[in-house]
């Protein structure tokens, strides 16, 4: 089964600025998080799929979705470009990884669509 998740509205902290479109690796704990920014409006946070990057869940459509929206993209624990971390992996660990890149990048509310263990993540976040 495949599970996609799509919220609406979640706050995380003031939005105090914008993020810059590009790349980067955030602190999080013993955690160097990769993520990426793209595009500009209405924040959109995308969670990709167990065992998945950003462009093998979301490289077909991050372009459509980042013309008409700010489109932050983590990679979680152990995927893609951030390594694995000496702690358990849990689907609330993720979302409390994800929750303080946005305070990071100074995100406010954000509509959130996850893909498969995205979905999960998402659900945590609520």
């Amino acid at each position: 089964m495949i599970a996609i998740s799509l919220l609406s509205g979640l706050g995380f902290a003031p939005g105090l600025a914008a993020p810059l479109t590009g790349a980067g690796y955030a602190k999080i704990g013993p955690l160097s998080m990769y993520y990426e920014v793209h595009g500009a409006g209405k924040p959109l946070l995308i969670l990709h799929g167990g065992g998945s990057t950003i462009q093998t869940t979301f490289g077909a459509v991050l372009p459509t979705f980042a013309a008409q929206r700010l489109v932050i993209a983590p990679e979680q624990q152990a995927h893609g470009h951030t390594a694995d971390a000496d702690r358990p992996l849990s689907f609330g660990q993720m979302a409390d990884d994800t929750a303080a890149l946005l305070r990071q990048l100074h995100v406010g509310k954000v509509d959130v669509l996850g893909f498969s263990n995205g979905a999960g993540v998402a659900i945590e976040l609520l």
